[in-house]
Order: C-alpha cells, then sequence, then structure tokens
C-alpha cells in the first residue's frame, strides 16, 4: 500500500500562487506515475498534471498552462505544485494521486490506484 498527504492548500485572492505537496509513504517503490486531480463539488474529478517516474511532465488541462507547474522529488518521495495567478475557478479540492509501475497514467480518475485525502484551495476575486 501507499498512502499520500497533500498539504499547502488554503485561501488566496486571485492572482496570487500557493504551493500543494503531496508526501508518499508505504510501498514507495511499487509506485510509478504521481499526478494532481482536482474537483469541485457536484463535478467530475478533473486531471490537471502527472508526473512521470523519469522526470517528465504532462500538463492534463490547458487551463492552467503556464500557470501550473508540476513537480517530482523521488528522493523525497514527494509530489508539488505549484500554482501562479490563480483564479476564482481554480478554487477546489486538489487530490495526489499515485500509480503502480507499468500501470496507464491517463486523466480519468479510474487510471489511478491510490489517493490522498485531498487539501482545499479557495480563490476569491
Amino acid at each position: 500500500q501507499v498512502q499520500l498527504t497533500e498539504s499547502g492548500g488554503g485561501s488566496v485572492q486571485a492572482g496570487g500562487s500557493l504551493r500543494l505537496s503531496c508526501a508518499a509513504s508505504g510501498y514507495i517503490y511499487s509506485m510509478g506515475c504521481m499526478a494532481w486531480f482536482r474537483q469541485v463539488p457536484g463535478k467530475v474529478r478533473e486531471g490537471v498534471a502527472v508526473a512521470y517516474p523519469g522526470g517528465s511532465t504532462t500538463l492534463f488541462t490547458d487551463s492552467v498552462k503556464g500557470r501550473f507547474t508540476i513537480s517530482r522529488d523521488s528522493a523525497e518521495n514527494t509530489l508539488y505544485l505549484q500554482m501562479n495567478s490563480l483564479q476564482p475557478e481554480g478554487t477546489a479540492k486538489y487530490y495526489c494521486a499515485a500509480n503502480l509501475r507499468g500501470r496507464n497514467c491517463g486523466a480519468l480518475p479510474v487510471d489511478w490506484n491510490y489517493w490522498g485525502q485531498g487539501t482545499q484551495v479557495a480563490v476569491s476575486s
């Protein structure tokens, strides 16, 4: 099993920045990709970005392009999401996800093995 713990959420004004962290523990040697998702009440959980074991990254949504950056510190088993120029539509609960090695790392929640409890981000206008 892999446990994921997010931190760094909070309330900011539009234009502000936050940095989310996700610490992984447990059977981390089985981990492959890690990703960030977000969800607004009543809506489907949306993929934000993924970080692959080799270090490459991909955005799942163009709406954060140029503003959000995903990164991974494999030595510390920690995933980050730097969020700049936040807008009110960025208000959501942000979740960290991880997959077993060799599993497809797609943009759909069903593609992922492990989830954190989430951290809330609120952006006011």
